[in-house]
């Protein structure tokens, strides 16, 4: 043969090839043969199971103790129980609550997830947001009321004792918590990091625990308008919170009584119940002193948003 006649058969061929594979047509499967072996091979029905003779273990795991998994699913299990259907089996609610708990834990892509636990990522994804919800709807009432006057009172003088800040009822601030952009969201959740984020605003007190949050700022919005636009900032503006009223502290005897106060960075605005450190750096050492103590409190804050992103690992994401 021809040896151009050759090369055209052969690109001809190649072509008819490459066209044929392009139209192949991947098999589709109601469930995939890897995922039908979920009870026998999935990481909830093996790994688990084998951590839970380990508490040790366990707990590097969901990044808490065995009896604190059992509590909470027996809070949260009632919620994210799903009925069989007449094609499939429902995933129960202990293993809906471990791929949960572990994206939480992780901050891992549901991809991963998905491969671990022998499970779809759509599926994933919807128990994640499912078992979220049913968490915080079965606990905030529980764990997260509003705080009484007592409770302001309780924090004021941990923070005194602690910190040596009086009449400091909590130290504020806010988290950029990284999302993807909502569809046709412009720049609302855009923020100077280069992210698209939600803001957390949150209130600590002197033991690091969080009485207050408000979630569903924009990530575009600065502390201040975050503070601006929740309901916390509202109260606090109309004088609502129940706040203890003004007392006299000891060794300031001469300034009268004064009102009890967040702590909070240059971000927030300066308020009857919210401090901010004096601006600029040439200060009278009065003013130096008090900018140390309030940073000093401030920092509480700081703290506990480390330690929340130290053990949820999913609050990492920058």
């Amino acid at each position: 043969m021809d040896p151009v006649v050759a090369r055209m058969v052969l690109v001809q061929v190649a072509g008819a090839l490459v066209h044929r594979r392009g139209k192949q047509v991947h098999q589709r499967w109601w469930v995939h043969p890897v995922l039908r072996t979920r009870n026998q091979r999935g990481e909830y029905h093996a790994l688990v199971q084998e951590l839970r003779l380990d508490a040790l273990l366990f707990h590097q795991y969901f990044r808490m103790p065995p009896d604190h998994f059992d509590e909470l699913l027996g809070k949260v299990g009632p919620l994210i129980t799903v009925a069989d259907t007449r094609f499939r089996s429902a995933i129960g609610p202990a293993e809906r609550l471990a791929i949960c708990l572990r994206y939480l834990a992780t901050g891992d892509s549901f991809h991963t997830i998905g491969f671990s636990y022998r499970l779809g990522t759509s599926s994933v994804c919807r128990i994640v947001r499912e078992v979220a919800s049913a968490i915080w709807t079965a606990l905030v009432e529980e764990e997260m009321s509003v705080p009484t006057r007592a409770d302001w009172s309780t924090m004021a003088e941990q923070f005194e004792w602690r910190w040596n800040f009086p009449n400091c009822i909590g130290a504020i601030d806010g988290k950029h918590v990284v999302i993807q952009a909502p569809v046709n969201s412009g720049s609302l959740y855009h923020n100077y990091k280069g992210t698209f984020s939600l803001v957390l605003l949150a209130i600590v007190d002197a033991d690091y625990l969080f009485p207050v949050v408000d979630v569903g700022g924009y990530g575009r919005t600065s502390d201040s308008g975050s503070l601006r636009n929740s309901a916390f900032g509202e109260a606090l503006r109309d004088g609502t919170l129940d706040l203890p009223p003004a007392r006299v502290i000891s060794g300031a005897e001469q300034r009268g009584p004064l009102p009890h106060v967040f702590a909070g960075d240059e971000a927030f605005p300066l308020m009857t119940h919210l401090l901010r450190p004096f601006p600029g750096q040439h200060h009278t050492l009065e003013k130096r002193v008090f900018n140390y103590r309030l940073s000093r409190a401030r920092l509480v804050v700081e703290c506990a948003f480390g330690i929340l992103a130290s053990r949820w690992r999913m609050y990492r994401h920058q």
